[in-house]
């Protein structure tokens, strides 16, 4: 057995990052320059056309009545919370394998976050542990008003079981679907689960700007007219007119432009980016533990997720590191056990998946413009990383 020695490898290739924007930039840079130019001659750089037409985009293509665009992800969080009325003496269940993003915003408004745990096989959100969250808000002498569910690394969390959970326990489905714009759950596009569902637009993305930037999607006109509103510090139909406490969290008129020229590409990344997951499937496999796709799910792969068991994913990572291929860890702990959350709750029977997760997950480079020969090395240097503590050479 080798793995006592460290693992070795050698850079002397072009580095492979886990994502390229540049050349994405490159393909559209000229659309992306003139869609700029516009809005410079037009000078509205705040809330101008581009931001309607792209909202109008959005909510099309997701299926939604209604999308409205904001400052970022964690803004679309926030104001989608407000929107409810969600604020002290409330409970709000999310997972405990997430970014501090999800349960950032429900702290934020004097709420607490009660920390569920996920299923080992698709990192999302059990159902089965909404009720015992729900119990755990209750015994805390709080009310449980919503689940929050992510759809970690760009596939939709079950939301067959979790909306029969959270009608069971009388509570209300949000989506933080911050990775998964644009997937599919069995027949159904994300922003068409839930009562209210956020995106993200960071550049990382699979549909991201050149900055921050969010958006939610809803059927609900009541709770539209409401996002509207509080994005805009609370305003009325006057400038003047100030209907509720809100914040200033709108989505710049450049950004807009931008996600337009980008929504025309979006499809045929998506396809892009199905087809390379695919192959990563049949070439891992059998050395590693790959991502899982119920039947019926489509994924956007935000990031391509393996389970390095034993211990040993940071040798794999740095591996592939001297190979000269970048990788990342979404999550090195659960994010009940960070320092800001230690004063809220787990739901009983605490979150073992989550916590285990943390030392296996790694994901490895992911995005549409991954070349055929750079994914061969990426392949060959998994296979040979997971062979070396195995005994092979």
């Amino acid at each position: 057995m080798g793995a006592s020695r460290p693992l070795e490898g050698s850079a002397a290739r072009p580095a492979i990052p886990l994502i390229d924007l540049k050349r994405q930039q490159d393909r559209i840079r000229d659309v992306i320059e003139a869609a700029v130019r516009r809005v410079l001659d037009h000078g509205i750089y705040i809330m101008g056309p581009e931001v309607q037409a792209l909202e109008q985009k959005l909510a099309a293509f997701s299926g939604a009545r209604h999308a409205v665009s904001c400052a970022s992800g964690t803004d679309a969080l926030l104001i989608s919370l407000m929107a409810l009325g969600v604020g002290r003496g409330d409970a709000v269940i999310c997972p405990a394998f997430t970014y501090t993003a999800t349960p950032e915003a429900i702290a934020l408004l004097g709420a607490e976050p009660v920390f569920a745990d996920v299923r080992d096989d698709t990192f999302n959100l059990d159902p089965g542990a909404v009720a015992p969250a729900a119990e755990t808000a209750r015994e805390r002498g709080l009310r449980p008003r919503a689940v929050l569910a992510v759809d970690l690394f760009g596939q939709p969390a079950d939301y067959d079981g979790i909306e029969r959970q959270a009608a069971a326990e009388d509570l209300v489905v949000l989506c933080d679907s911050a990775q998964s714009f644009g997937a599919e759950w069995r027949g159904r596009k994300v922003g068409q689960m839930g009562l209210l569902t956020t995106t993200s637009f960071f550049p990382a993305k699979p549909l991201g700007g050149f900055g921050d930037g969010g958006a939610i999607l809803t059927d609900d006109d009541g709770l539209a007219e409401a996002m509207r509103s509080i994005r805009l510090h609370g305003r009325g139909k006057e400038k003047y007119d100030v209907e509720r406490i809100g914040v200033n969290s709108r989505l710049d008129t450049i950004q807009a432009a931008i996600l337009l020229e980008k929504l025309k590409i979006f499809p045929g990344e998506i396809e892009r980016r199905q087809q390379i997951a695919e192959r990563y499937d049949a070439e891992l496999r059998e050395c590693v533990v790959t991502p899982l796709v119920p039947q019926g799910v489509r994924s956007v792969w935000a990031q391509y997720t393996l389970k390095i068991a034993g211990g040993r994913r940071d040798e794999v990572a740095e591996f592939l590191k001297g190979r000269g291929i970048a990788t990342a860890v979404y999550y090195p702990r659960g994010v009940h056990q960070q320092m800001a959350f230690r004063d809220y709750k787990t739901s009983k029977g605490g979150a073992p998946v989550a916590e285990r997760l943390a030392g296996e997950v790694l994901s490895i480079p992911m995005h549409p413009y991954l070349e055929d020969a750079q994914q061969d090395r990426i392949v060959d240097a998994v296979r040979r990383a997971v062979a070396f503590g195995a005994g092979a050479a």
